[in-house]
């Protein structure tokens, strides 16, 4: 049975783009045609969300197989990829009729199958883990997965709105990263430009219509620009070829929206590509061409001498002709544009396949299994999905080490990250960082072009910061120094994540009788798949689980537990207990009609986890639990007895002082710009003293009025992005 209208006609188009690539003859289309039968036969029941047979998506991923220049083998395999998914068919099955290869690579593209996990973003994450594993053992498993989902962006109207928005939020930050990261340049704008038509359809249409308004000139200006390159690079470097093309809307998007650009703001909406036959030609075109038109400064970029991670090689330059337009140029040899056009598709485009011992080969393969070693050691796979966004993202910084070695990164990255690219050891063992030959704070971002020297040292014991956590940009960087404490600090991690829960636990007023939390623990440690409530608190410790992520989810856990538990317990406890209530907010539990206040010591604010102690005739006195007047337990204090439980009232709304300690360069104007920020932030500044460090820099003590611990958390956070600022700690 046929799902298809006419078989013959649709085998015949995937044949007559076959004849159209650059070695055809390489092509079984014996074993083509039998993968393209079984496709029909077993989809033939089958339609789409829009109706039309389910055979035509395979098929319409196949020709975008070939337009790629993928093998036999990979053809085959996109033809029968929803197969074992969708049908009847085996693994076993696709094994014996087109040999292991085609099975394992229909197999890699597979989703997984109904395994119980807790969340959408889990099953996300678990596929694509199994992707990048598949990814990393054959690579053609993801240009089949980018031409299938290319073809489900190209015909997503027919679902529902809401699954628009999500396969297109996946496709963008997932799929278009992977593309780009491949060098496969069509299918990643062409990505980027549908995800964003379904996430800001107003704003894309805004885009597309400005740039329709202006289709005509702007075809006009390229070709005048083209022909008048043409005549005078030719004179110096003859057989060259010229080509024009105009940004992609995302990448218009990119800047409008979200670096507040307008479109005439864009210095290479407009550009021209000059292809030559060597590198020395190149660098000799790229003198014609400053020759004709004036450089603008800083846009001029060497791909060709530091290639792109995904080997991409270009010199760009960006000019202004004598129209007053900007325009930028790109220019490369034949061998380049093939890269840049097709990436790792070029091996099998213009290749007889791939030699597995090719360097280059090698070297774009060498970011898959970085991702991977990152994973082996995370506890969490939905890391991984963060992995794609944040250290394959399209704008990467270069920088250099002392040896001449360029490391790339993600716009926005430390020196930390750039210690950890470098090596584990390298990263663990820094103390200091040196650009151009200047010691920077460790929160200093990297630029392109910096020559970067990280200090380090051998001292025993030496190791991260947790505080590096919330510093570096890569996730690389993070899961190293997760790996580190999981590895190196495992008592620490034990009281640091006893700590962390303590003080979660009781913001959220979970309380239990210690018999029954070691229960109520045990039970979470066993669904987070630790052997042991040590092993969770070392891994909230390090990092390896994040409470804030998985306290939904614990709030929920403890009120089936006390219904099941101790539903008698807790309605008596709850009818009798005592309580006072303060001013300030503070419920103060076991006593009642006493005068509550705030210790000076550590000033608590509404979000610190608190204590109470009795004092001698002047009330209780509520101190931060990590105050230094706080013991560690106050159950082996020398009067226990006079510590008492006390936490914040729910939905009280209070001024409270805070004292922050800033540290930055000594310049003028720092506290002046500080106070600006602060009034703009609407926060009353009670008192401020600054004065000169005998570094030569600046020390600012600032007490201000805040509502609550995050309120201070984001006044700190403001405080930390103004020019010059090196820390800023609460006191």
């Amino acid at each position: 049975m046929s799902c298809c209208c006419d078989d013959a006609k649709n085998l015949q188009g995937i044949f007559e783009l076959i004849d159209q690539q650059p070695n055809p003859e390489l092509y079984d289309k014996s074993l083509i045609e039998k993968a393209f039968r079984l496709c029909v036969e077993a989809h033939s029941e089958q339609k789409r969300v829009s109706g039309e047979p389910y055979c035509m998506h395979p098929i319409a991923v196949s020709k975008i197989v070939i337009s790629l220049g993928m093998d036999t083998e990979s053809v085959a395999a996109s033809l029968l990829h929803d197969v074992v998914e969708d049908t009847e068919t085996t693994y076993d099955d696709i094994k014996s009729a087109f040999g292991k290869n085609v099975a394992e690579l229909v197999d890699g593209v597979t989703k997984l199958g109904k395994i119980p996990l807790e969340s959408k973003e889990s099953v996300q994450a678990e596929n694509i883990r199994k992707m990048f594993i598949a990814m990393s053992q054959d690579i053609r498993v993801i240009i089949i997965k980018l031409a299938d989902r290319l073809h489900n962006m190209r015909t997503i109207d027919a679902m529902p709105e809401y699954k628009q928005r999500d396969k297109a939020r996946e496709t963008l930050e997932v799929f278009a990263p992977i593309a780009h990261r491949l060098g496969i340049r069509a299918v990643k704008e062409e990505l980027e430009d549908l995800s964003i038509m379904h996430l800001d359809p107003i704003a894309y249409h805004e885009i597309e219509r400005s740039l329709a308004i202006k289709r005509d000139r702007s075809e006009n200006f390229l070709a005048e620009i083209q022909e008048r390159l043409k005549q005078r690079v030719e004179e110096y470097v003859p057989g060259i070829k010229i080509e024009g093309r105009v940004k992609s809307i995302h990448g218009i998007y990119r800047k409008m929206y979200m670096q507040g650009k307008s479109i005439d703001e864009i210095y290479d909406i407009y550009a021209v590509r000059i292809i030559t036959d060597t590198v020395a030609n190149c660098y000799n075109i790229l003198g014609v061409v400053h020759d004709m038109a004036r450089p603008i400064p800083g846009r001029f970029k060497d791909y060709i001498s530091t290639p792109k991670p995904n080997l991409y090689q270009s010199l760009h330059t960006t000019v202004i002709g004598r129209e007053g337009i900007p325009y930028e140029v790109q220019i490369r040899t034949e061998e380049m544009h093939r890269t840049a056009e097709f990436g790792i598709a070029a091996h099998w485009k213009y290749k007889d396949g791939i030699n597995r011992s090719d360097a280059k080969f090698e070297d774009r393969l060498l970011w898959i299994r970085q991702i991977l070693d990152s994973q082996r050691e995370a506890d969490d796979a939905e890391e991984l999905v963060q992995t794609i966004k944040t250290d394959l993202a399209p704008e990467d910084v270069f920088a250099v080490t002392p040896k001449g070695d360029v490391i790339n990164l993600p716009v926005g990255s430390t020196v930390i990250d750039f210690a950890f690219a470098i090596h584990s050891a390298v990263g663990t063992k820094m103390t200091g960082a040196k650009v151009d030959g200047r010691i920077v704070p460790i929160t200093h971002e990297v630029r392109t072009g910096e020559l970067i020297e990280i200090i380090t040292t051998n001292q025993a014991g030496h190791g991260p910061s947790r505080d590096w956590l919330n510093i570096v940009k890569t996730n690389q960087a993070k899961t190293k120094i997760r790996a580190w404490f999981k590895k190196e600090r495992r008592p620490e991690n034990i009281e640091e994540g006893r700590s962390e829960i303590e003080r979660e636990f009781s913001r959220n007023n979970i309380r239990l009788s210690e018999e029954d939390m070691q229960k109520f623990l045990g039970d979470i440690a066993t669904k987070m798949r630790c052997n042991s409530i040590d092993d969770f608190y070392a891994a909230v410790g390090y990092g390896g689980i994040l409470l804030s992520k998985i306290m939904p989810r614990i709030k929920d856990s403890y009120t089936r537990f006390v219904k099941t538990e101790k539903p008698l317990e807790v309605s008596n406890t709850t009818q009798t207990r005592k309580v006072s209530k303060s001013s300030d907010g503070v419920v103060v539990e076991g006593i009642d009609n006493c005068l509550i206040k705030l210790a000076r010591c550590c000033t608590p604010i509404p979000g610190d986890d608190i204590i109470g102690f009795i004092t001698r005739g002047h009330g209780v006195s509520i101190h931060k639990r990590d105050c230094n007047n706080v013991p560690k337990d106050t159950r082996t204090a020398a009067e226990p007895e006079r510590w008492i439980s006390a936490y914040w009232e729910a939905g009280k709304t209070t001024r409270f002082d805070s004292t922050v300690t800033i540290l930055g360069i000594n310049r003028d104007g720092m506290v002046a710009d500080l106070s600006i920020m602060l009034a703009n932030l609407h926060v009353s500044v009670h008192a401020i003293i600054a004065k000169e460090t005998k570094d030569g820099n600046c020390s600012i003590i600032i007490t201000i009025g805040v509502e609550s611990r995050e309120h201070l958390d984001n006044v700190i956070t403001r405080i930390k992005k103004l020019q010059g600022v090196f820390s800023v700690e609460r006191t």
